[in-house]
């Protein structure tokens, strides 16, 4: 079955986010919106759109493969890694188990973190059902423990713009543990901030990825610009 054809504002558009590609990965910065994976709501995820994009682009009859070794939640902007082998997927998922792929995270808060930088550690337990994570007091069943580093690094006129390092990989962890200290991200209505974002997105940006590269074996650095409507932070 041939791929549908991409208009050509969507197939600039693709092209132009395209922050890295070689053989064997791709690294795309994803529109807050965008889902990574196919899921019930039937919308077409990234994975299918970079699939068209490169069947048309280099003329592909056959099957395009596009493997997705992690996610981003949909409302979430900024970096996502693809595989365009098995191979390469293989040894991307591992380097993600392991935490060996390091990343960073741009957060626009209302409130300023108290104090400006810091490591949280926390245990988290997810609810399905509300499909929330919550802070466990201690480790009981079911909790994950969950760690990442944080830094202010300057104000708007409304909004503190803060740094995460995440160093393990929970359901809504930075979403999570910002809330939990009293800084929920802007626009995430389900954590705690007063007001939603016009486009339904928060102001959660994954800013950059850095890792050994799965077959060449070189460190592999890529940044995300932040959204247009980050612009002036």
């Amino acid at each position: 079955m041939p791929y549908r054809k991409l208009s050509e504002e969507e197939y600039r558009s693709v092209e132009g986010r395209i922050l890295y590609e070689d053989n064997h990965l791709l690294i795309f910065n994803k529109k807050a919106g965008e889902i990574v994976q196919g899921d019930k709501t039937g919308d077409e995820p990234v994975s299918e759109t970079l699939k068209a994009f490169i069947a048309e682009r280099d003329c592909k009859g056959g099957n395009v493969f596009m493997g997705v070794p992690h996610r981003l939640d949909r409302p979430v902007s900024g970096v996502v890694v693809f595989a365009k082998t098995s191979k390469a997927l293989e040894r991307l998922s591992e380097l993600f188990r392991t935490g060996d792929v390091h990343k960073r995270y741009w957060a626009l808060t209302a409130v300023k973190p108290d104090p400006e930088e810091g490591t949280l550690e926390n245990w988290l337990v997810r609810n399905e059902k509300l499909n929330k994570s919550f802070i466990s007091p201690s480790a009981r069943e079911g909790a994950k423990h969950a760690r990442l580093r944080y830094r202010f690094l300057r104000s708007t006129e409304r909004y503190h713009l803060v740094e995460v390092e995440l160093l393990t990989g929970r359901h809504h962890q930075i979403r999570c543990q910002l809330a939990g200290i009293g800084c929920p991200i802007k626009g995430d209505l389900k954590y705690g901030a007063p007001r939603s974002n016009p486009d339904g997105s928060i102001s959660l940006h994954a800013r950059s990825v850095s890792f050994i590269h799965p077959v060449k074996k070189t460190l592999l650095e890529t940044e995300a610009p932040v959204p247009d409507s980050w612009k002036g932070i």
